[in-house]
């Protein structure tokens, strides 16, 4: 399929988008680059008069905090982050704020935390707040809110945000502009022959190809974070445009079924359905099961819950309804679920039928380790 056509079959359908803006196009050494913003809130507002629902997943506090307090290296300690982006965050609102002023558009605020979404209830408070600002026409500018995250609270990148933004209000497009002009063949720095992919068909294929990490002094991640955002949405049935925010015009250009920009990333067709979405890609592992080759097939293949007898080994320490993950006799994981014991109970019913769950631990809550129904296959 070309991006043309994939477009024509795509976009004239996209109602609700989201907008990832990475901090390399929002900042530069010399400070927050206001005329970029400028231009992409021009688009952004012409896009919202069209009709389209927009959230923007926007970088750059720690960034603008930096260029605010004359800092040129990036900070090396939880709270030197946090202090830089409260003092960042509200610089950078103040500049989304008076540039959607000016076509008269009203703009939200809004921080998130891995927990935020990784709690289920967090979790769908946080879609209700966002879906009620989408009804009043106002558009969410939403952050990772560096000022009380640690790291087991982080989602490690706003790509990554973005991907869990655009699954939980269930967009029809995902945009993820940087300082990259889409995803190559190979590491255009590397390889003057590099070709810009313009369609990846089958995410979970390229991925295993492409990718690489690269880091600057104003951002994080790389394309191997954007291909890893692609492939969340992706399983959750939405397609995403990766492009350049560099480039003027990109919104306007990505939406033009005649133009061809950046690279677009087909979705699957068989979508992984809202929850165990949630449980794949927003909540953390607390711990890891081992299953023997049997509860591998049953599991894999055959779409069977998970029972105490395929248990071999249970690794970490977590109580019921945890999330975990699910390795082969090679150590790799291919699942993770929500398990009905704690690690302790686990050790002990491990290899056992489950006539035998009642008589070992003195009570039996469930006959299955991990039921089917929260249990994802990766």
């Amino acid at each position: 399929m070309s991006q043309r056509e994939f477009k024509k079959r795509i976009l004239g359908g996209v109602r609700r988008v989201v907008v990832k803006i990475g901090s390399q196009i929002l900042s530069s050494p010399e400070g927050i680059e206001e005329g970029r913003i400028k231009g992409l809130v021009r688009d952004l507002a012409l896009l919202h008069d069209q009709g389209k629902e927009l959230v923007v997943v926007s970088s750059g506090a720690v960034a603008s905090g930096m260029t605010r307090l004359g800092r040129k290296e990036r900070p090396r300690t939880i709270p030197e982050k946090q202090a830089l982006a409260a003092v960042g965050q509200i610089k950078l609102m103040a500049i989304y704020e008076r540039c959607f002023s000016r076509f008269d558009k009203n703009v939200a605020q809004v921080l998130l935390t891995h927990e935020d979404l990784a709690n289920r209830a967090r979790y769908l408070n946080a879609k209700h707040t966002l879906q009620t600002l989408l009804d009043l026409k106002i558009i969410p500018v939403v952050n990772e809110n560096d000022t009380v995250a640690v790291e087991e609270m982080k989602f490690g990148d706003n790509d990554h945000l973005s991907s869990l933004v655009a699954t939980l209000l269930e967009a029809d497009l995902l945009v993820i502009l940087s300082d990259v002009a889409g995803v190559y063949d190979r590491d255009p720095r590397l390889h003057g022959d590099a070709e810009l992919l313009s369609v990846i068909e089958h995410i979970k294929t390229a991925k295993t190809k492409l990718g690489g990490k690269s880091q600057s002094a104003y951002g994080t991640g790389g394309i191997a974070t954007k291909i890893d955002a692609a492939e969340k949405a992706a399983t959750a049935g939405i397609p995403t445009m990766i492009a350049s925010g560099l480039e003027s015009g990109i919104l306007h250009r990505i939406f033009d079924p005649q133009e061809e920009t950046g690279t677009c990333v087909i979705p699957e067709e068989n979508r992984l359905a809202n929850r165990k979405h949630w449980i794949a890609f927003n909540l953390k592992p607390a711990g890891d099961v081992v299953v023997d080759q049997g509860a591998y097939e049953a599991v894999a293949h055959k779409g069977k819950s998970l029972l105490p007898s395929g248990l071999k080994e249970v690794r970490g320490a977590f109580g019921a309804g945890a999330c975990v993950r699910c390795l082969d006799g090679d150590g790799k994981e291919f699942a993770r679920g929500l398990v009905n014991y704690s690690a302790q109970e686990l050790d002990q019913i491990k290899g056992l039928h489950t006539s035998k769950i009642e008589k070992v631990l003195g009570y039996k809550a469930y006959d299955e380790v991990i039921h089917r129904d929260d249990l994802v296959v990766l």
